[in-house]
């Protein structure tokens, strides 16, 4: 395990300050700088304002992209349209989702899902997911089309706990032992739509925890990446999944030993936030989860989701 350490949480603050102050934003290198957070997954991107891409620079971020599936930006200071405007170059934006307070995003921009524990004056949420653990997943696997990719953006954390983990499923499947490998050889997962992330029944959708009769898609168990053409395992999340054909006792072993390699070291780090991060993921080749927080600490992320471009399709 990585740990990216949070030094501060008042980094927007002192930037505005420093902008206002001069007139203008500072000037970013013409080349940002790539460095690995890990060997298998995640980079830092140094050196960009994401409000000011040049084509240049952007072209070397999307290749860091898909080198390495999850990018960190440092030191953001964005309004909603600019994370649309940075978010819109990777692919088509999805409307925010319905989770359990319902579709719950940004003033005048559909695509920002509000992620949040802070209750408004009238002591409703203004966001979703709450302040516990979200469980390992890929988000919204549970479509025909799932998204390509999501990005977060940090304006409130808690002084500790809410670290983002990110795992690359390329060294996953790449851990797999032989005789697991040839188990999940051609076989698919349907994956399970009732629940989000943080556990949270869907809105409109009906409880259930029988993996046979739950609402979701079938995708292969190992996919092939649209654009690298790496192969990647493709795990969902856990609850109500269920491997195609197989009597429920042996899909449950099977996905037993597969979840079972996630938590190896070595496959995963945790970002540890501060005010102004942007953190993305490729949702194709990599599972997050987050961890648990006080509650009565406030966090408060907008989130953008990159549509899907192709189903999920066979890998090697």
């Amino acid at each position: 395990m990585s740990m990216v350490e949070n030094t501060s949480v008042s980094f927007a603050q002192s930037q505005s300050q420093t902008q206002a102050q001069s007139g203008s934003r500072a000037k970013p290198p013409a080349v940002p700088g790539i460095r690995p957070i890990t060997p298998v997954v995640g980079a830092e991107v140094t050196g960009v304002d994401l409000a000011e891409v040049t084509d240049e620079a952007f072209a070397q971020i999307q290749r860091a992209w898909l080198a390495h599936s999850a990018l960190l930006f440092r030191d953001q200071s964005l309004s909603d349209a600019d994370l649309v405007a940075f978010s819109r170059r990777f692919g088509t934006l999805d409307q925010a989702p319905v989770n359990e307070n319902g579709r719950m995003t940004a003033a005048a921009f559909p695509e920002i899902y509000v992620v949040s524990n802070i209750k408004g004056a009238d002591g409703k949420p203004i966001g979703s997911l709450g302040a516990g653990e979200a469980v390992w997943h890929t988000d919204m696997s549970y479509l025909p089309v799932p998204p390509d990719a999501s990005l977060l953006y940090s304006k409130e954390v808690p002084p500790e706990g809410g670290d983002t983990w990110i795992v690359s499923m390329e060294a996953a499947l790449a851990a797999l032992p032989a005789d697991l490998s040839a188990a999940i050889v051609g076989r698919s997962i349907k994956h399970d739509g009732t629940y989000n992330s943080g556990g949270y029944l869907r809105e409109g959708l009906r409880a259930s925890d029988n993996p046979m009769d739950s609402v979701g898609t079938p995708h292969p168990i190992v996919c092939a990446h649209p654009e690298t053409g790496r192969p990647t395992l493709y795990l969902g999340r856990r609850r109500n999944a269920y491997v195609i054909g197989l009597p429920v006792v042996e899909s449950e072993a099977l996905l037993d030993r597969l979840w079972a390699v996630i938590d190896q070291p070595g496959l995963s780090f945790a970002h540890r936030w501060r005010v102004g991060d942007v953190l993305m993921w490729d949702n194709r080749s990599t599972m997050h989860r987050r961890d648990p927080f006080d509650p009565e600490s406030r966090r408060l992320m907008h989130r953008t989701q990159i549509g899907g471009k192709v189903a999920p399709q066979p890998g090697a």
